[in-house]
This record gives C-alpha cells, sequence and structure tokens, in this order.
C-alpha cells in the first residue's frame, strides 16, 4: 500500500481557484530526497509532508525545488486534510510541529484560521535594477525575511505588471512582494501579488507568508486591526487578516479538496 496524497486548492472555496497544495500524511517518516522528489513530481508551489507525534503533526514543506521555512497554503491545506479525511475530529485543534515553531490551526465555520509568525519589514535601498523587473515604477521598498516588500501607487499597477522573472532571479534577493491599498469600491482592504523565482516559483498564487509581512505593514499604514485581503494572481484567493500587534498574526482562508490518490513506493 502506498501513500495516500491529496491535492487541495486552498485560500478559496472554489475548486480551480486559490493555492494548490498537495497534502501527504506519512505512516512513517521519510528522508529529505524522497520529500523533494515528490515536490518535484507534484510540481505545485508547495507539497507538504506530515508525521504524527504525540501532541499533533509535524510538518514540512517543500516547493519543486526547495525546501521552505513557512508556507501560509499548504499549512490550510493539511489542517483541511487532517478533518475532512478523520485525522482529527471536527472539533479538534490541529497543532503542526515545524521550523517556523508551533503552528495552530483552527476551525471557524467554514473557515480555518492560523496562528503564524508576523514578518516585520524594514525600509531598505532597492537596488536599481528592481524597477526595471517589475516593469512598474514603485512607492517605497522595504524588506524582510521573505524577500523585498514592493508598495505602489494602485491596485490597478498591481493586477496589470508583468514581471520578468530572468531579472528578478538576478537580483540580491529573488523574491518580491508587490502590495497596494484598494480602489474605493472595493470590497477588499489591500491587494498584493508575490513573485518568487528564488524559490522556484515564478509567481504564487495565493501565499499565507506574505501575508504575514503584510499584515503589520498595513496595519502601521492603515491605522486598523483586520483586513479582508485579495492576492491578485490569475488564480486569485482571499485571506482574512488579524493583527492587534506583538508577535503573533492570525491567517484565515477557505479550502476545497480537488484530487487524492496514492503515491506508489
Amino acid at each position: 500500500m502506498g501513500q495516500i496524497i491529496t491535492q487541495v486548492d486552498a485560500f478559496t472555496n472554489t475548486p480551480f481557484a486559490g493555492n494548490p497544495a498537495a497534502v501527504c500524511v506519512l505512516s512513517a517518516p521519510q528522508d529529505d530526497v524522497w520529500m523533494q522528489n515528490v515536490a518535484q513530481e507534484m510540481n505545485l508551489s508547495e507539497t507538504a509532508f506530515l508525521v504524527r507525534q504525540d501532541d499533533g503533526f509535524n510538518l514540512r514543506w517543500f516547493t519543486p525545488t526547495v525546501e521552505v521555512p513557512l508556507c501560509g497554503h499548504a499549512t490550510l491545506a493539511s489542517a483541511h486534510v487532517l478533518w475532512s479525511e478523520a485525522h482529527l475530529l471536527p472539533d479538534e485543534i490541529a497543532r503542526f510541529h515545524t521550523k517556523s515553531g508551533v503552528l495552530i490551526a483552527k476551525r471557524q465555520g467554514a473557515w480555518i484560521e492560523l496562528d503564524f509568525p508576523v514578518n516585520h519589514s524594514q525600509a531598505t535601498v532597492a537596488p536599481p535594477e528592481l524597477s526595471q523587473a517589475l516593469g512598474i515604477p514603485y512607492k517605497a521598498v522595504f524588506e524582510n525575511s521573505l524577500g523585498y516588500l514592493v508598495e505602489v501607487e494602485s491596485e490597478d499597477l498591481v493586477r496589470q505588471m508583468q514581471p520578468n522573472f530572468q531579472q528578478i532571479k538576478k537580483l540580491p534577493i529573488a523574491n518580491v512582494l508587490v502590495t497596494s491599498t484598494t480602489n474605493d469600491d472595493s470590497t477588499y482592504d489591500f491587494v498584493s501579488r508575490f513573485f518568487a523565482p528564488g524559490l522556484g516559483i515564478n509567481e504564487d498564487p495565493v501565499t499565507g507568508a506574505a501575508h504575514c509581512c503584510l499584515a503589520s505593514f498595513w496595519r502601521d499604514r492603515l491605522g486598523k486591526d483586520e483586513f479582508l485581503a485579495y492576492q491578485a494572481s490569475s488564480r486569485g484567493g482571499v485571506v482574512k487578516v488579524r493583527y492587534s500587534g506583538g508577535d503573533r498574526v492570525y491567517l484565515a482562508g477557505q479550502a476545497v479538496t480537488v484530487l487524492r490518490g496514492e503515491l506508489i513506493l
């Protein structure tokens, strides 16, 4: 019998939207090379691997090329799988032991809320190639452990930009998060897109880790603690963000299973 692997669209309630992640709940630990090979085979922005332990699950995330220290949408997808496939009871909390510490997921009706570490940004001097790589002007550039955070003038710029991924890959930091406030008639507070050719992902459809940065960034500028955010990739996705200061941020999203199969070992 092989390992069951489930593909979930996260940060959406609609199949074929949001950010797809593969989730594999392992019956026993596997080595890093095997997990990286599976992630490359799945060819999604992230594949999550879980192993049950006494007080929760060990959780690791792999892109097609590297392991990453934090991934929001694959954590959301993992929690969805644990409840939908009866690894956890409906009222149980999902507890994950990760390279970013202990992460918690809770069900809130049709939504799943994640308890994540906040990621603050500091102003930085942009490399001269950045504007050319993005193909648009920007207001300001910041830096955090995820990469560059670039604020631009309008939602339209965020949605319409067509960056040069090869040029982004040559930047000192090859991951760029672009954001702006929304148009006056929007139901969202801010929009964003995340480009990560340095991680083997030209554009990530919906990025939980990016909203760990955007939470404190927009709280400082908009003077509020709760946001409804939209990541404006071609697939698109919705993230509820709650941050009132401190070192934790709460991200909520929905998820839907689209595929379940068996890995033949």
